[in-house]
């Protein structure tokens, strides 16, 4: 059974990489589609974040990485992957991903999603605390992959 993981990875986290890692165990194979959402200002680059991506995940054999531009039920179609995986660290984001899943299920070839429980070290990082942690210059290593705060540190001097 092949699953994805989506989202904009601005940048992947250590709470992405612990869900990646968990669903990689868990299913066949595991894309992990960099969405582009025209409603977010990234702070990386499309490449740099496909490229931090790749870096953290490169010890997974089972694991890829793509880019999704459009839905993602049309997405899963095209690829013939029948799972969405969701990693969710508190109930509003249940909630939100609860009425995704929804709205995906309804889709093309209708999708199941399954929701993975963030560990409780990584339920307080988000992508959008990352940034403002290298906005400051502040430590990265509890929140990003060691090859991503390598990556970081080459692009950011």
């Amino acid at each position: 059974m092949n699953a994805l993981i989506s989202g904009t990875f601005d940048p992947i986290t250590l709470g992405h990489l612990d869900i990646i890692e968990r669903a990689a165990k868990m299913f066949e194979s595991v894309t992990v589609a960099i969405c582009i959402n025209g409603d977010k200002k990234s702070s990386f680059t499309l490449e740099q974040r496909k490229e931090m991506a790749s870096e953290a995940c490169s010890h997974l054999n089972n694991v890829n990485i793509d880019v999704c531009d459009g839905l993602l039920a049309a997405y899963t179609e095209k690829n013939d992957i029948s799972v969405i995986v969701r990693g969710v660290r508190d109930a509003s984001d249940v909630s939100y991903e609860m009425s995704l899943a929804t709205i995906n299920r309804s889709l093309r070839n209708n999708p199941d999603t399954v929701f993975i429980p963030s560990k409780p070290e990584f339920s307080h990082i988000s992508s959008s605390y990352v940034r403002e942690m290298i906005k400051y210059g502040e430590p990265l290593e509890n929140a990003l992959p060691r090859s991503v705060i390598e990556y970081i540190s080459k692009i950011t001097k």
